[in-house]
């Protein structure tokens, strides 16, 4: 039930100068919607989708609701009108004459053909940011916010509560997309805030990005288990309350 592979998903997956859109649901629902949402992607994108989901949800039981597809689940416009235009895939092998041949290569030689491809490819990967999605709760009038994602965020969500009955004064950032990151809005808060206390499944992965994001303008903490066990809502209360003083 770990979330151990954030840093393989979020650093490209692999070898070779790339990155992946890294979707990360935190319920059955949202396993279904993010799902159908990453072909949408991969299709606008020409590039993988990582769906980053963890061994609880994988096998968790909850009641869903199948809706029909959205007009446009991405941000680049209706998805059916893609797939009947070819002209808008200027990649796709259709056959078609009358224009430049086209092919589908990973072999590159040519002097400098590699690096303007890379430069391309990150152009493509700046693109991607305009489809960062993130839930935030309780944030306005809060002094110390939490950063979780998946089990953890459901984890964090009902220690959230909790502590706002004990009248701490407790947010929750989650990211929904791993890559590219919702840096803005924790760079947003964290010159205002006590501290975030980024809670994992693991060693402490995603606790860098929200590091990076921060930028030094608030201390950032960390409570994380390896291996399969689940943060616990009392320890993270305790840590919350160690944060706010």
């Amino acid at each position: 039930g770990a979330q151990g592979d954030y840093f393989q998903a979020t650093r490209g997956g692999g070898h070779g100068d790339y990155r992946t859109l890294v979707l990360a649901p935190h319920s059955v629902q949202e396993m279904f919607h993010l799902t159908r949402e990453a072909f949408d992607l991969a299709d606008r994108y020409r590039s993988p989708v990582i769906i980053l989901g963890d061994g609880v949800l994988g096998q968790m039981m909850e009641p869903m609701e199948i809706q029909p597809p959205k007009a446009s689940l991405a941000k680049g416009g209706d998805p059916e009108s893609r797939i009947q235009d070819p002209a808008k895939k200027d990649w796709i092998l259709d056959g078609c004459q009358g224009r430049e041949p086209r092919s589908i290569k990973s072999l590159i030689l040519g002097e400098n053909s590699l690096e303007k491809h890379n430069e391309r490819l990150a152009e493509k990967y700046k693109e991607m940011e305009k489809e960062i999605r993130y839930e935030a709760v309780e944030i306005e009038d809060a002094q110390a916010i939490l950063v979780a994602f998946g089990t953890s965020a459901r984890i964090c969500k009902e220690a959230m509560h909790r502590a706002r009955k004990e009248g701490l004064k407790v947010g929750l950032i989650r990211p929904i997309t791993l890559f590219p990151f919702p840096k803005e809005i924790i760079l947003e808060n964290a010159p205002r805030i006590k501290g975030y206390l980024t809670v994992e499944m693991n060693l402490g992965q995603m606790v860098e990005d929200v590091r990076l994001a921060v930028s030094g303008r608030c201390p950032v903490h960390f409570y994380g288990r390896p291996a399969g066990g689940l943060p616990e809502v009392e320890i993270i209360i305790e840590k919350i309350k160690e944060i706010l003083g």
